[in-house]
């Protein structure tokens, strides 16, 4: 195979658009990336992590959201990760893990409601929310 410099075109922009950029969101992928970063919430803290590091800088609403839904799961997920760690004690540990799964379902469920709310446009509250990072 030959190497041609005229083979390495620059990438053209695809069906996700231009990915990596640092270009501003506009108002749909804003709504978008802060409703994945809700939804997300299903998978525990990291998503939300993920999209508030990522994309803070690229949108608005994307840094309100995604920063509410990680102050809102960092928590949850922090404690259902101690209590699968007492799971493994022994007689007591079938306790530890069912509060460790009402602990993913309640999240599961919060989390689907706030992105279908997010989705629509609305920013969206967590009744109890630590908000630790600012």
């Amino acid at each position: 195979m030959s190497q041609n410099w005229q083979d390495h075109r620059e990438p053209r922009e695809g069906r996700l658009g231009k990915v990596g950029g640092t270009e501003p969101f506009t108002a749909s992928e804003d709504r978008q990336w802060a409703t994945l970063a809700h939804f997300g919430g299903i998978l525990g803290c990291v998503p939300s992590l993920l999209v508030y590091l990522s994309f803070k800088d690229r949108g608005p609403f994307t840094a309100q959201e995604s920063k509410e839904a990680l102050n809102f799961t960092l928590p949850p997920t922090l404690a259902a990760l101690v209590l699968n760690l007492f799971a493994f004690i022994p007689v007591v540990g079938v306790y530890f893990e069912v509060l460790a799964t009402l602990i993913w379902v309640g999240l599961a469920i919060l989390s689907v409601t706030a992105g279908i709310e997010v989705n629509r446009g609305q920013p969206f509250r967590y009744r109890f929310n630590l908000r630790w990072i600012k």
